[in-house]
């Protein structure tokens, strides 16, 4: 494959779209895939693990394994399902491959990963790739060096595949934009039922995880961008603390929410790549001083037992938007209790769905201050937001043929960060999410995490009407900037329903324990049917 192949994060609690940085052992039932667009039947899914020690035994080669992503993206994204989930290849990834094979063969291994590949959200800057946050104005923003995280992961020995889709501007456009679309990549698919929304804004990287094309990727998120596309798209997903993991040459929506954090099909897998990524920038302002969060070996908190004598409350008032997804999640909290969980039943979040307004607030402030210094940083073609709305009145109908920029609009309205209706907002948002709300629920029952939910089985790809999103409970994480974790918990008509730990900040190896050890006695993961629909009622 070529290395160019262009096609032509936020879940608001508010009546509207997902924005982040940008948002079960049964057989499923549904609509066969049609055979003229069914991927290869006998394609044989390979961790992350797999993949290690086939490289570390000789058995195959990265180059080798390289070519096996190449093979299974011509095949299912560019072929067959047209899952549209990969937008651009790596142009030196054969070179990549050989390189790293090359050290490995001299005795230079570079960390656990060296030689595996790696998708990335194109909101992240990749040297010597558009970043283009799915939007046509930056198809020719070419960003002179690497994010903070693809220069340590390049460091790790991973090999940098290629760029992923993405809801376009991490879903900050529009009050009615459709998860999982840019002008760039197009519609990217569900896997399990392809006429389903994949969510955002992480889509690509969700789906292209999900459905074999690499077995890690990296997502963004400001509110539900990493944690709803993993949820519905069956795999594992970590928000991590802000300021764990550098935000440096990502696309900014609003630096008080934004991370970017691992996407794969499994806790431990996650838990490898969250290893590499966690580092202080010290150009973050969000970093913390204390060195002990970073540099965390997080295999050693991989204890399939770790459920046993763990307090986890079960955050209630999160519940009942989808009656299927309080009976999936009962299933979870009984596998947890028969695991030696102690089950806090019900813990309310005092302050859930309260800060709704005051997030908004905030995040339109703080997009219309960081866009700009990103854009001035990475060269971009065109850098302020009146020139991208200016470009998207002119470019409508390929940008705003079916949703409109009222989020920049609305944005660019707005003052500077000394307003005090900005610092009031950041101020209420802040303390609502966090010490009124995770930390008053986890400190009142001393817990140790907090079970909520993603949200509902994947509704349909609407580009009329824009995303029919039921309902969620990791918000407040997501403003309070604590960690938070997906992990399949079971399905609804085939369609991958997730469950989430959430915790206080600073402890992602707590939650890594639980989520692994929940996974372990769950065993909810389920591989894509790519069936053309959900079964319908007689």
């Amino acid at each position: 494959m070529s290395g160019t192949r262009s096609r032509c994060s936020w879940l608001s609690p508010w009546p509207g779209p997902f924005l982040a940085i940008a948002l079960c052992a049964c057989a499923p039932t549904g609509t066969r895939p049609d055979p003229a667009h069914a991927p290869p039947a006998a394609y044989r899914y390979r961790t992350t693990h797999e993949l290690v020690a086939d490289i570390a035994d000789g058995s195959t080669t990265g180059a080798a394994v390289v070519r096996r992503s190449l093979d299974r993206i011509a095949g299912i994204d560019d072929r067959g399902p047209l899952l549209n989930a990969v937008t651009e290849i790596a142009p030196d990834v054969q070179e990549q491959a050989a390189r790293l094979d090359a050290e490995r063969a001299a005795g230079r291994i570079r960390g656990p990963l060296h030689g595996i590949p790696v998708l990335v959200k194109d909101n992240i800057d990749v040297a010597g790739m558009a970043t283009t946050a799915g939007s046509l104005a930056l198809a020719d923003n070419l960003p002179p060096d690497d994010a903070f995280i693809v220069a340590r992961m390049r460091e790790a020995g991973l090999l940098i595949l290629g760029k992923t889709n993405l809801s376009e501007w991490a879903n900050f456009r529009s009050t009615r934009s459709i998860s999982g679309w840019s002008a760039r990549g197009g519609q990217t698919l569900n896997p399990h039922v392809l006429d389903r929304n994949p969510c955002g804004s992480s889509s690509g990287s969700a789906v292209a995880v999900a459905a074999g094309m690499a077995t890690l990727a990296i997502g963004t998120e400001t509110d539900g961008s990493i944690i709803c596309p993993a949820a519905v798209n069956g795999i594992v997903g970590i928000k991590p603390t802000v300021g764990l993991v550098s935000r440096d040459g990502i696309v900014p929506i609003a630096p008080s929410q934004d991370t970017a954090g691992p996407m794969a099909a499994s806790v431990s897998e996650a838990a490898m790549l969250l290893g590499v990524l966690a580092a202080r920038d010290p150009q973050d302002p969000a970093a913390t001083a204390d060195e002990s969060v970073y540099a965390v070996d997080y295999a050693q908190y991989l204890d399939p037992d770790a459920l046993r004598g763990a307090r986890i409350g079960v955050a209630r008032n999160t519940f009942g938007f989808h009656s299927d997804v309080d009976r999936v999640l009962e299933r979870a909290i009984d596998t947890m209790r028969n695991a030696g969980a102690q089950i806090v039943d019900p813990v309310e979040l005092p302050t859930h769905e309260q800060f709704g307004e005051a997030e908004l607030e905030v995040l339109l402030f703080e997009f219309k201050h960081a866009l700009p210094r990103y854009l001035e940083a990475s060269g971009a073609p065109l850098r302020t937001l009146e020139a991208l709305i200016e470009f998207n009145r002119r470019h409508a109908e390929l940008e705003m043929r079916w949703f409109g920029q009222e989020l920049f609009l609305r944005a660019a309205g707005k003052g500077g960060l000394d307003d005090p209706a900005y610092v009031s907002a950041l101020a209420r948002a802040k303390a609502i999410a966090g010490p009124e709300g995770i930390d008053a629920a986890m400190d009142g029952h001393r817990l140790d995490a907090i079970l909520t939910t993603a949200t509902g089985p994947a509704w349909s790809n609407d580009p009329v009407n824009g995303d029919h999103f039921p309902g969620a409970g990791y918000s407040a994480a997501a403003v309070a900037g604590y960690p938070s974790i997906t992990v399949p918990a079971g399905a609804i008509h085939g369609l991958p329903v997730g469950a989430v730990f959430v915790g206080r900040a600073w402890s992602e190896p707590r939650l890594v324990a639980i989520a692994y050890a929940f996974e372990h006695a769950a065993g909810a993961h389920r591989r894509p049917q790519f069936l053309d629909g959900v079964e319908q009622p007689r």
